[in-house]
């Protein structure tokens, strides 16, 4: 049985003088989130007190990575009382600058990440600012609250009947929980991956509501109740503003490579693609160089091709685990269209395929990554509209190198 493949997010219309001149903004699965983040907000701990205590605020819960949700398409949400024998009733009484002063590394603290405001619903209002508080926490059992979130997960199972679902590769979610999803999710594993100092090595908490991991000055670590904190080495990140303490995105570029003359497109088929798979070419941005240059190294490294002009056309989150896939088309040069593997060896194969068999494979073989293909099938397949291999795909069938001006 096929996956079903979600609608993909859309954006109010508007009459702006760059709509009118450039089209609609594109947008990919993953983002157009319904959610204000006000990020501004994530130190005020009034306010997050508040959001956190309000009976209209929506949890989801994340158990290593995956969702609780209703169903494949449908996230679940739960309330405070669902959570609170694990975050405790107020988590954020204390300022940042007390809960520092009480760090101890030998407790394990339950992330809690302030997603942002649902301003469609209006339960809540923090000064001018109104609209329903969503939070995400994460409930993989682990370290000293491993028996308390076990007995949340299961409570929350057979009191809702939902479940967790694999959060590996979601891309079955509608397409405001999936860029709900891709938020939380990518911020749970940075938090995950950094239980550790880059400055010195030391543990570090999570703090600006799951949006800042600082190392604090002293631990309780052993200190007897009442005793004073031992101190720790001293720090970098703790002078001036480090890149250490804040959430990475990895830029990689991914584009469409249309030949010379129009007529074709170049796609390439990884090593561990499902049979009968080709995508656009692909590859992480280096530090240095512009998204133009890359796309060019990258199409010219994996498959031999020389790209000439390269052209912007839209990006994509990808929680999996913080990328931001930066869509471009790009043309080949008349004489540098010949393929070579040879040079990074990353594909299996790579080839040019007419617009029509694109255009047939769009119609009737896109399928997503993991759904088997009838036995003996030899079409063409490629991703589904949730990639934005998909959609860089569909904007050169639809005439995106035509000459109409393009931004």
């Amino acid at each position: 049985m096929s996956t079903a493949i979600p609608d993909l997010p859309i954006l109010p219309l508007d009459d702006s003088m760059l709509s009118r001149k450039f089209g609609r903004e594109v947008v990919n699965y993953f983002s157009g989130s319904p959610l204000n983040r006000v990020s501004f907000l994530r130190t005020d701990h009034a306010f997050l007190n508040a959001a956190f205590a309000h009976p209209s605020t929506s949890f989801l819960l994340l158990d290593n990575y995956s969702p609780l949700a209703k169903d494949n398409a449908n996230l679940a949400y739960v309330g405070k009382e669902d959570i609170v024998s694990l975050t405790g009733p107020d988590p954020f009484k204390k300022t940042e600058e007390e809960q520092i002063k009480s760090f101890n590394s030998a407790v394990t603290q339950p992330i809690i990440l302030f997603l942002g405001l649902d301003e469609k619903k209006t339960g809540f209002t923090y000064r001018e600012y109104k609209g329903n508080p969503y939070f995400a926490i994460d409930v993989t059992p682990k370290g000293s609250i491993e028996e308390t979130a076990k007995g949340v997960i299961e409570a929350v199972k057979a009191k809702q009947g939902v479940s967790f679902i694999p959060g590996g590769r979601l891309l079955t979610l509608n397409a405001p929980e999936a860029a709900i999803y891709a938020q939380a999710r990518a911020l749970l594993d940075w938090n995950a991956r950094s239980p550790f100092c880059g400055g010195c090595g030391e543990r570090t908490m999570s703090i600006n509501a799951g949006m800042k991991r600082t190392c604090p000055p002293t631990d309780l670590a052993g200190v007897p109740e009442g005793g004073e904190p031992k101190k720790r080495p001293d720090c970098p990140t703790r002078h001036g503003i480090s890149n250490l303490s804040f959430p990475r995105t990895d830029p990689t570029v991914i584009m469409a490579i249309v030949s010379a003359d129009g007529t074709k497109l170049l796609l390439g088929r990884g090593k561990r693609y499902p049979p009968g798979w080709y995508s656009t070419l692909a590859g992480f941005l280096e530090p240095g160089e512009s998204i133009e240059e890359a796309v060019r190294r990258e199409t010219w490294e994996e498959s031999g091709v020389h790209v000439g002009r390269v052209v912007i056309h839209s990006s994509q989150p990808w929680p999996y685990p913080a990328n931001l896939m930066i869509g471009a088309i790009g043309q080949a040069t008349p004489d540098g269209e010949t393929i070579n593997l040879g040079n990074d060896q990353e594909l299996e194969d790579a080839k040019w395929y007419t617009l029509d068999e694109v255009r047939e494979a769009m119609d009737g073989g896109a399928v997503a990554f993991g759904d088997p293909l009838p036995e003996g099938d030899k079409k063409l397949r490629i991703p589904p509209q949730t990639a934005i291999a998909n959609r860089l795909m569909a904007a050169v069938l639809n005439g995106y190198i035509g000459a109409s001006p393009k931004m």
